[in-house]
Parts: structure tokens; C-alpha cells; sequence
């Protein structure tokens, strides 16, 4: 093909049914994606998932949610194996940075594209390395683990509001709905000290995000977390900087399957690691 064959490549907000299309290619690439991920990520920025297409069939997908005028993530950036190496990637990543124009953005790189990134400015900050086993756990018999109900929504809204660069009400109001996903707190004299989420993915399940102050929190709701799948595979991916994360993760028999980078373009945020146990992005969760 002519180097200028990515002219060809249309670039629109994706439909309901590209998006499961893609989703089946992240699954592809080892990703593993939950199963009803999508819809919270689309309530932050509704055009933010844009698919590259020729003559009208789909061949390259981008996120570029952007969370608020400051901040954007960027990730599920999946070109279809029979289509690489044309310049098709090249077009829509370009139309995605666009989309992210004035923002400070994110991305977790695989292994393989971390060079590529850092050419288009991408500045590593920290690895994070997803866990994965079938933890044999029962849940702990503690009141202050509790379910995110709506008395208790708000004050997780304000917890979460650190650990993220940007404002995140809209996604964490779906990502905390109990019909697709087990949301937990731990709190101590009516002040949240952490929360985590696990839901189903095509293989096993995943927890994320685990944020507590510290690891005696952590390893409470990771337990009662754990225990909801029922000894099937378990995932957490965790930054890599947070030594106490990765010694819980070790010490329930969790081994490393998959890492990424961490990269910001703009700026890197300041964000507490030490107090991130499980991060949460579009591939990752």
C-alpha cells in the first residue's frame, strides 16, 4: 500500500455495535475486559471512543475519555492485526489527541508500543504489573466492611476524588451500580478508610480500583473482594512503586501475567501510590 493509504481511513464516534466489536479485539489481545465495562467509561465523555474505518468497515479503535477540561486518558488503541502497518493507526491516534486538546493525558502502555509512545511525548512514570491467581480465601467477618449503597455513595465519591487526576462522578456513579459489580468500604468511626470493586470479566474476575490508607484496609477488602468469585481466577493490577501492594498480591498466591507503563504527556499527577492498591483504566480495569 502507498504511505498515503491512512487517507482513506474515516474516523467517527463509535456505535453500540462497534464498541462490541472492539471489545472482542482487546479480548484478542489478552486484555481481558469485564464484561460490562464500556457503558461507565462512555458516561464520562460520550464521544470519547472513536473507531477508524475503510469504505465503512471498522478496522482501528481509540478511547480518549476525557474527564474534564484538564484531564484525558487514552487507551483500548487497537488496531486489527490485518491492518497494521498502513498508517491507520497513525490517522486515529492523531484524531484521538485531538479530541484531547488542553489536556494533560494518560495512557498504560504495553511493553511493546512504550517506545512509540515517548515518541509522541509520553513520559513514563511507574509500571504497573497486574496479579493474577485463584486466591482460596473466605470473606472476613468485619463490620466495617460494608456495601456502597446510596447512603454511602457520597462519601466514596469524596474518597475516591485523590486518587484520580481529574473529577470522576460520572463513571464512579455507574461503576458502583450493585447489578453489575460488588463495591465494598471499610469504615471505622464513620470515616471511609478505603473501598474496592471486583466484577466479572471474559476470564475470572478483577478488582478495581482497591484504594485504602493503608494495608491493613487493603487486605480486608481484598479478602472479601476475592472471596465473591468463588476460588475462580483473580486480577489486580497494581502500581508497581506501592511495595505493599505487590506484598499482598504476592502473599495470596497472586503471580505477575501482564504489566504496562503508566505515561503521562502535559504533566505528571501527583497521585498518593502508596495508597493505590488496584488502578482502574478501559484495558486494565
Amino acid at each position: 500500500m502507498p504511505s498515503g493509504a491512512s487517507a482513506e481511513l474515516t474516523v467517527r464516534v463509535m456505535t453500540d455495535r462497534d464498541l462490541h466489536l472492539a471489545i472482542g479485539w482487546a479480548a484478542a489481545e489478552g486484555w481481558n475486559p469485564g464484561l460490562s465495562d464500556a457503558a461507565c467509561f462512555q458516561a464520562s465523555d460520550p464521544a470519547g471512543f472513536l473507531v477508524g474505518c475503510l469504505g465503512g468497515e471498522p478496522v482501528a479503535s481509540i478511547s480518549v475519555v476525557r474527564y474534564a477540561a484538564s484531564f484525558g486518558f487514552l487507551g483500548f488503541y487497537i488496531v486489527r492485526p490485518d491492518r497494521r502497518g498502513r498508517g491507520f493507526g497513525r490517522r486515529l491516534w492523531q484524531a484521538g489527541l485531538d479530541h484531547l486538546t488542553g489536556c494533560v493525558v494518560g495512557l498504560d502502555g504495553v511493553v511493546a508500543q512504550q517506545d512509540n509512545y515517548a515518541r509522541s511525548g509520553f513520559v513514563p512514570a511507574h509500571r504497573n504489573v497486574r496479579y493474577g491467581g485463584s486466591p482460596q480465601v473466605e470473606a472476613p467477618a468485619d463490620p466495617r466492611l460494608t456495601a456502597v449503597d446510596a447512603d454511602l455513595l457520597d462519601a466514596v465519591l469524596t474518597y475516591d476524588r485523590p486518587f484520580f487526576p481529574a473529577p470522576r462522578e460520572a463513571f464512579l456513579r455507574c461503576w458502583l451500580q450493585p447489578d453489575a459489580r460488588t463495591a465494598l468500604a471499610f469504615v471505622e468511626d464513620g470515616t471511609v478508610k478505603g473501598y474496592g470493586v471486583i466484577r466479572a470479566c471474559r476470564t475470572g474476575h478483577k478488582i478495581g480500583p482497591l484504594f485504602a490508607d493503608g494495608a491493613r484496609e487493603a487486605d480486608a477488602l481484598f479478602r472479601a473482594l476475592a472471596a465473591r468469585a468463588g476460588g475462580a481466577p483473580v486480577f489486580l493490577d497494581v502500581p508497581e512503586p506501592n511495595a505493599s501492594a505487590v506484598r499482598m498480591a504476592s502473599s495470596y498466591g497472586l503471580s505477575p501475567v501482564f504489566e504496562t507503563a503508566r505515561m503521562y504527556r502535559g504533566g505528571r499527577p501527583d497521585l498518593p501510590l502508596a495508597a493505590i492498591y488496584g488502578i482502574t483504566s478501559f484495558e486494565l480495569g
